[in-house]
Protein backbone atom coordinates (compact mmCIF):
# COMPACT_ATOMS: atom_id res chain seq x y z
CA UNK A 1 0.00 0.00 0.00
CA UNK A 2 2.87 2.38 0.76
CA UNK A 3 4.29 1.85 -2.73
CA UNK A 4 0.92 2.59 -4.32
CA UNK A 5 0.57 5.74 -2.22
CA UNK A 6 4.00 6.89 -3.39
CA UNK A 7 3.28 6.49 -7.11
CA UNK A 8 -0.32 7.77 -7.03
CA UNK A 9 0.65 11.46 -7.40
CA UNK A 10 2.80 10.63 -10.42
CA UNK A 11 -0.07 8.69 -12.00
CA UNK A 12 -2.40 11.62 -11.45
CA UNK A 13 0.06 14.03 -13.05
CA UNK A 14 0.45 11.71 -16.02
CA UNK A 15 -3.32 11.43 -16.61
CA UNK A 16 -4.27 11.83 -20.24
CA UNK A 17 -5.75 15.30 -20.77
CA UNK A 18 -8.84 16.23 -22.72
CA UNK A 19 -7.26 18.45 -25.37
CA UNK A 20 -9.59 21.25 -26.44
CA UNK A 21 -9.17 22.99 -29.76
CA UNK A 22 -9.91 26.70 -30.00
CA UNK A 23 -12.43 26.73 -32.84
CA UNK A 24 -14.90 29.51 -33.61
CA UNK A 25 -18.14 27.64 -34.23
CA UNK A 26 -19.95 30.82 -35.29
CA UNK A 27 -18.12 30.83 -38.62
CA UNK A 28 -17.66 28.06 -41.13
CA UNK A 29 -19.86 25.54 -42.88
CA UNK A 30 -20.95 23.51 -39.84
CA UNK A 31 -23.94 21.30 -39.20
CA UNK A 32 -25.20 20.65 -35.67
CA UNK A 33 -26.33 17.30 -34.29
CA UNK A 34 -28.24 17.53 -31.00
CA UNK A 35 -28.46 14.23 -29.13
CA UNK A 36 -31.39 13.41 -26.85
CA UNK A 37 -31.89 16.65 -24.93
CA UNK A 38 -35.33 15.45 -23.85
CA UNK A 39 -37.24 15.62 -20.59
CA UNK A 40 -36.56 11.97 -19.76
CA UNK A 41 -32.83 12.65 -19.50
CA UNK A 42 -32.74 16.31 -18.50
CA UNK A 43 -35.76 17.44 -16.48
CA UNK A 44 -35.91 16.74 -12.75
CA UNK A 45 -38.25 13.90 -11.89
CA UNK A 46 -39.15 12.95 -15.46
CA UNK A 47 -38.37 9.24 -15.34
CA UNK A 48 -35.78 6.79 -14.01
CA UNK A 49 -32.87 8.27 -15.99
CA UNK A 50 -33.71 11.93 -15.30
CA UNK A 51 -31.92 13.92 -12.59
CA UNK A 52 -33.51 13.89 -9.15
CA UNK A 53 -32.25 17.39 -8.37
CA UNK A 54 -31.17 20.28 -10.63
CA UNK A 55 -27.87 19.37 -12.28
CA UNK A 56 -25.44 22.16 -13.27
CA UNK A 57 -23.75 20.13 -16.00
CA UNK A 58 -27.08 19.40 -17.68
CA UNK A 59 -28.26 23.00 -17.28
CA UNK A 60 -25.03 24.24 -18.88
CA UNK A 61 -25.47 21.78 -21.75
CA UNK A 62 -28.99 23.01 -22.55
CA UNK A 63 -27.99 26.68 -22.43
CA UNK A 64 -24.96 26.11 -24.67
CA UNK A 65 -26.97 23.99 -27.11
CA UNK A 66 -29.57 26.75 -27.37
CA UNK A 67 -26.80 29.23 -28.14
CA UNK A 68 -25.22 27.04 -30.82
CA UNK A 69 -28.60 26.35 -32.42
CA UNK A 70 -28.85 30.08 -33.04
CA UNK A 71 -25.52 30.36 -34.85
CA UNK A 72 -25.16 27.05 -36.71
CA UNK A 73 -27.40 26.52 -39.72
CA UNK A 74 -28.40 22.94 -40.56
CA UNK A 75 -29.47 20.95 -37.51
CA UNK A 76 -30.26 17.26 -37.00
CA UNK A 77 -32.02 16.69 -33.68
CA UNK A 78 -32.34 13.23 -32.13
CA UNK A 79 -35.12 12.52 -29.63
CA UNK A 80 -34.82 9.30 -27.64
CA UNK A 81 -38.32 7.83 -28.01
CA UNK A 82 -39.30 4.25 -27.20
CA UNK A 83 -42.54 2.32 -27.64
CA UNK A 84 -44.00 1.07 -24.35
CA UNK A 85 -42.33 -2.12 -23.18
CA UNK A 86 -39.28 -1.91 -25.45
CA UNK A 87 -36.23 -3.34 -23.68
CA UNK A 88 -32.89 -1.53 -23.92
CA UNK A 89 -30.63 -3.34 -21.42
CA UNK A 90 -29.05 -2.43 -19.08
CA UNK A 91 -31.33 0.60 -18.74
CA UNK A 92 -34.85 0.69 -17.30
CA UNK A 93 -37.76 1.69 -19.50
CA UNK A 94 -37.37 5.39 -20.34
CA UNK A 95 -38.43 8.16 -22.72
CA UNK A 96 -41.64 6.30 -23.53
CA UNK A 97 -43.80 7.61 -26.34
CA UNK A 98 -46.97 9.26 -25.13
CA UNK A 99 -45.57 10.26 -21.74
CA UNK A 100 -43.94 13.50 -22.91
CA UNK A 101 -40.60 12.31 -21.53
CA UNK A 102 -39.40 11.83 -25.12
CA UNK A 103 -40.06 15.46 -26.05
CA UNK A 104 -37.36 18.12 -26.28
CA UNK A 105 -36.76 20.19 -23.15
CA UNK A 106 -38.66 23.45 -23.06
CA UNK A 107 -35.65 25.62 -23.97
CA UNK A 108 -35.12 23.63 -27.20
CA UNK A 109 -38.73 22.91 -28.15
CA UNK A 110 -38.50 25.67 -30.78
CA UNK A 111 -36.34 23.35 -32.88
CA UNK A 112 -39.46 21.34 -33.73
CA UNK A 113 -40.69 24.32 -35.76
CA UNK A 114 -37.44 25.40 -37.41
CA UNK A 115 -37.18 24.90 -41.16
CA UNK A 116 -33.42 24.34 -40.81
CA UNK A 117 -33.86 21.54 -38.25
CA UNK A 118 -34.68 17.89 -38.94
CA UNK A 119 -36.04 16.22 -35.80
CA UNK A 120 -35.63 12.43 -35.73
CA UNK A 121 -37.03 10.18 -32.97
CA UNK A 122 -34.79 7.19 -32.27
CA UNK A 123 -35.26 4.03 -30.22
CA UNK A 124 -31.68 2.89 -29.73
CA UNK A 125 -28.41 4.26 -28.32
CA UNK A 126 -26.88 5.35 -31.62
CA UNK A 127 -28.68 7.91 -33.74
CA UNK A 128 -26.66 6.73 -36.72
CA UNK A 129 -28.06 3.21 -36.36
CA UNK A 130 -31.46 4.70 -35.55
CA UNK A 131 -31.28 6.53 -38.88
CA UNK A 132 -31.14 3.32 -40.93
CA UNK A 133 -34.11 2.92 -43.28
CA UNK A 134 -35.51 -0.44 -44.40
CA UNK A 135 -33.98 0.05 -47.86
CA UNK A 136 -30.50 0.44 -46.36
CA UNK A 137 -30.26 4.20 -46.80
CA UNK A 138 -29.51 6.40 -43.81
CA UNK A 139 -31.16 9.60 -42.57
CA UNK A 140 -27.93 10.92 -41.05
CA UNK A 141 -25.78 10.30 -44.12
CA UNK A 142 -28.39 11.83 -46.42
CA UNK A 143 -28.71 14.91 -44.19
CA UNK A 144 -24.95 15.49 -44.21
CA UNK A 145 -24.74 15.18 -47.99
CA UNK A 146 -27.88 17.20 -48.73
CA UNK A 147 -26.84 20.17 -46.58
CA UNK A 148 -23.33 20.35 -48.07
CA UNK A 149 -21.66 20.87 -44.70
CA UNK A 150 -17.94 20.26 -44.20
CA UNK A 151 -17.98 19.63 -40.43
CA UNK A 152 -20.44 18.22 -37.91
CA UNK A 153 -20.67 19.58 -34.36
CA UNK A 154 -22.16 17.05 -31.94
CA UNK A 155 -23.71 17.99 -28.58
CA UNK A 156 -26.06 16.36 -26.11
CA UNK A 157 -26.53 13.67 -23.51
CA UNK A 158 -25.05 11.30 -22.46
CA UNK A 159 -21.44 12.12 -23.34
CA UNK A 160 -20.27 8.54 -22.81
CA UNK A 161 -23.35 6.74 -24.17
CA UNK A 162 -25.55 8.27 -26.89
CA UNK A 163 -23.14 11.08 -27.88
CA UNK A 164 -20.31 8.56 -28.08
CA UNK A 165 -22.66 6.23 -29.96
CA UNK A 166 -23.15 8.91 -32.62
CA UNK A 167 -19.59 10.21 -32.88
CA UNK A 168 -17.77 6.92 -33.39
CA UNK A 169 -19.94 5.76 -36.33
CA UNK A 170 -19.67 9.25 -37.84
CA UNK A 171 -15.88 9.01 -37.77
CA UNK A 172 -16.02 5.72 -39.66
CA UNK A 173 -18.67 7.05 -42.04
CA UNK A 174 -16.45 10.03 -42.81
CA UNK A 175 -13.58 7.68 -43.66
CA UNK A 176 -15.84 5.70 -45.99
CA UNK A 177 -17.11 8.85 -47.71
CA UNK A 178 -20.71 8.37 -46.55
CA UNK A 179 -20.99 11.97 -45.27
CA UNK A 180 -20.30 13.82 -48.50
CA UNK A 181 -17.75 16.60 -47.97
CA UNK A 182 -17.62 16.35 -44.17
CA UNK A 183 -14.01 16.51 -43.00
CA UNK A 184 -14.26 17.08 -39.23
CA UNK A 185 -16.37 15.63 -36.43
CA UNK A 186 -16.41 18.10 -33.53
CA UNK A 187 -17.65 17.51 -29.96
CA UNK A 188 -18.41 20.74 -28.10
CA UNK A 189 -17.77 19.82 -24.47
CA UNK A 190 -19.78 22.58 -22.72
CA UNK A 191 -22.87 21.40 -24.61
CA UNK A 192 -22.48 17.78 -23.49
CA UNK A 193 -23.47 16.13 -20.22
CA UNK A 194 -24.11 12.76 -18.63
CA UNK A 195 -26.01 11.44 -15.64
CA UNK A 196 -24.74 11.13 -12.07
CA UNK A 197 -24.98 7.90 -10.05
CA UNK A 198 -22.18 7.74 -7.47
CA UNK A 199 -21.12 4.33 -6.15
CA UNK A 200 -22.58 4.98 -2.70
CA UNK A 201 -25.95 5.88 -4.21
CA UNK A 202 -25.94 2.79 -6.46
CA UNK A 203 -25.30 0.60 -3.40
CA UNK A 204 -28.03 2.34 -1.42
CA UNK A 205 -30.44 1.41 -4.22
CA UNK A 206 -29.26 -2.22 -4.11
CA UNK A 207 -27.76 -1.89 -7.56
CA UNK A 208 -24.57 -3.75 -8.50
CA UNK A 209 -21.32 -1.80 -8.29
CA UNK A 210 -21.13 -1.97 -12.09
CA UNK A 211 -24.16 0.34 -12.25
CA UNK A 212 -22.23 3.20 -10.61
CA UNK A 213 -21.77 6.17 -12.92
CA UNK A 214 -20.09 9.20 -11.30
CA UNK A 215 -20.84 12.08 -13.62
CA UNK A 216 -17.49 13.82 -14.02
CA UNK A 217 -15.55 10.57 -14.44
CA UNK A 218 -17.79 9.21 -17.19
CA UNK A 219 -18.16 12.59 -18.92
CA UNK A 220 -14.37 12.81 -19.13
CA UNK A 221 -14.06 9.16 -20.17
CA UNK A 222 -16.44 9.70 -23.08
CA UNK A 223 -14.52 12.76 -24.23
CA UNK A 224 -11.20 10.90 -24.06
CA UNK A 225 -12.50 7.97 -26.13
CA UNK A 226 -13.88 10.30 -28.81
CA UNK A 227 -10.69 12.36 -28.80
CA UNK A 228 -8.58 9.22 -29.16
CA UNK A 229 -10.64 8.10 -32.16
CA UNK A 230 -10.14 11.40 -33.99
CA UNK A 231 -12.94 13.73 -32.91
CA UNK A 232 -12.04 17.38 -32.29
CA UNK A 233 -12.99 18.52 -28.79
CA UNK A 234 -13.89 22.19 -28.38
CA UNK A 235 -14.93 24.36 -25.45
Amino acid sequence: MDAIAEIAPALETAAVPVVKTDLDLTVGNHGLIVVDEVHGFCTVGRGPLAPTVPNPQIERMIAETERLAGVIGPKLVFRDSHPPGQAEPPYPEHCVRGTGDDELVDALAFLEERSDALVMPKDCISGVIGGMRPDGSNVVFDWAKRTGIDSIVVVGICTDICVLGVVLPLLSARTRGFLGGVKDIVVHEPACATYDLPLAVARSLDLPDSAAHPQEDFHRMGLLIMQNQGAIITG
